[in-house]
């Protein structure tokens, strides 16, 4: 039995019942369907904090999904749960695999950029500078791209980069 039918939410019930209407109406293959229900079960057992299930979820959909943009979606949510956990290293591997099959994912951009942005802090407070403005680069990089990508989103990057950039001048944000 999938998670979803065990939740007893009505939205998620709904949802459900709609998405396995589309699932047995919409023509794709049998491991496609597999492979977006795991990727279903994946995101209830996330979104209650069971992270080993979710993982155990998503990986077995990578397995059966082949195709580029949906994998990216499983690949940011695994990365999503390394970052939720501590393992930084491994969410950006996960964020990086997620943008290789879908740059304009903004929520990876926008996560590999706080990523850079917390260990900026971190070598500051090591006093190592140089490591700082080059992380600082990094994340600024990353932020620009979700903003050009999505201008109505990221306002406090934006704020946060106008002010660092004032502040500083480490490099030019909005001119390129």
């Amino acid at each position: 039995m999938s998670r979803f039918q065990r939740n007893d939410n009505f939205i998620d019930k709904t949802f459900t019942i709609i998405a396995d209407l589309l699932l047995k109406l919409l023509p794709s293959s049998q491991s496609t369907k597999e492979a977006f229900l795991y990727y279903r079960d994946g995101l209830a057992a996330q979104s209650e904090g069971e992270y080993a299930e979710a993982l155990r979820n998503y990986y077995e959909a990578l397995r059966l999904e082949t195709d580029p943009f949906d994998r990216s979606y499983i690949l940011y949510n695994i990365g999503l749960i390394h970052a939720s956990n501590g393992n930084h290293d491994y969410a950006l591997e996960y964020y990086f695999a997620a943008l290789d099959r879908n740059p304009a994912l903004t929520q990876a951009l926008n996560n590999v950029a706080v990523l850079y942005h917390s260990r900026r802090e971190e070598s500051i407070e090591l006093g190592q500078i140089e490591v700082a403005q080059l992380l600082f680069s990094r994340a600024a990089e990353y932020w620009k791209e979700a903003i050009r990508l999505s201008p109505t989103n990221y306002i406090e990057a934006q704020n946060w980069l106008s002010t660092m950039n004032s502040a500083y001048g480490l490099i030019e944000i909005f001119n390129k």
